[in-house]
């Protein structure tokens, strides 16, 4: 395993725990601009890091029938519903190895779950255990595994006292067809969960409410759901419990498109969030980004994109998702 920069602190200070609700709407003027407002996310993304990308990405457009919205030969960003992206790196390149613990999982949020597990069957993908339909469950789904081991969860989130909140918010947004391959054309997504793992799930909780804006939308207890983007939602898992187990070392990077990251970096800094580096920078002219780390040590990346020959169809997607 090649040698990474390693996080070396907790990252987020949590003014929420050192005072009450009271000490808090007292103390409202005294916390930075930058700290109370929260930019905007056009999309969640996750990057996944491959020793083929090629053969990755042949398995993401013509099995899974992902668009590939931006193609950078080393990096291919690939739309999975409105406000969801998929970005596979040939490790050689990327921040991370593919010979790292591959601590998450991406969730297909689809009403049509039968037919994905009929259609993925039929293709030959690996499964991790059967489809079993329970009635009055809250959710229920399958486990697939990509072609070097990612974990892809085939998950409807049911009629049910558990998802109150979360499924008026779901039903805002279309769902998203194939954009070619062999996929069915009935066979649709409509929102992801990328599922985190983590051996502190209060910590955790605690850091992306106050990173994100947001409360939990759905709690099982060991498990708690967050909105990020429109369609694209942050999952914290119980590692004792959930697919994965809590690892220090993570084969993913988590990342937030959007249109200000100069403002998402000066959010970052004033909740005293552990940065990669002391700057954004500007990627092969690009995309401008930069990284931190939660406080488990997932890498966490914001990235803005510029309006140049290569992301025109990822920059017209990202327009409409903001308007």
């Amino acid at each position: 395993m090649r040698a990474r920069i390693r996080r070396t602190g907790v990252g987020l200070a949590l003014y929420a725990l050192a005072c009450s609700p009271g000490d808090a709407a007292r103390d409202s003027e005294s916390v930075p601009q930058a700290e109370q407002m929260v930019p905007d996310i056009l999309a969640t993304n996750a990057f996944y890091y491959y020793e083929d990308v090629e053969s990755a990405w042949r398995f993401y457009t013509d099995v899974m029938g992902f668009e590939t919205a931006a193609d950078y030969g080393f990096a291919k960003i690939m739309r999975v519903a409105a406000a969801s992206y998929l970005t596979l790196v040939d490790e050689a390149r990327g921040m991370h190895s593919s010979d790292e613990p591959k601590s998450v999982t991406l969730a297909l949020v689809t009403e049509q779950v039968e037919g994905w597990y009929d259609y993925l069957q039929s293709k030959g993908v690996p499964m991790r255990g059967n489809f079993n339909y329970r009635e009055a469950q809250p959710h229920d789904g399958f486990v697939a595994i990509d072609p070097e081991g990612y974990l892809i969860e085939v998950e409807r989130f049911n009629v049910h006292a558990e998802n109150t909140q979360l499924l008026p918010r779901m039903a805002q947004f279309s769902a998203l067809g194939p954009a070619g391959g062999d996929r069915p054309s009935d066979l649709e997504v409509r929102a992801t969960v990328f599922w985190l793992y983590y051996a502190d799930i209060p910590g955790a909780s605690v850091f992306y409410e106050q990173l994100l804006g947001e409360e939990v939308i759905v709690d099982q207890g060991w498990a708690k759901v967050y909105p990020a983007s429109g369609t694209g939602y942050i999952g914290l898992v119980d590692g004792t419990r959930g697919l994965h187990q809590a690892t220090e070392e993570k084969g993913v990077t988590v990342s937030f498109f959007t249109s200000h990251v100069e403002t998402w970096f000066e959010r970052a800094k004033a909740q005293g969030i552990e940065l990669r580096t002391s700057e954004f920078t500007d990627e092969s002219g690009r995309v401008r980004v930069f990284v931190g780390y939660d406080p488990e040590g997932y890498f966490l990346e914001w990235d803005t994109f510029l309006d140049v020959e290569g992301n025109a169809r990822l920059m017209q997607q990202l327009r409409a998702s903001g308007s």
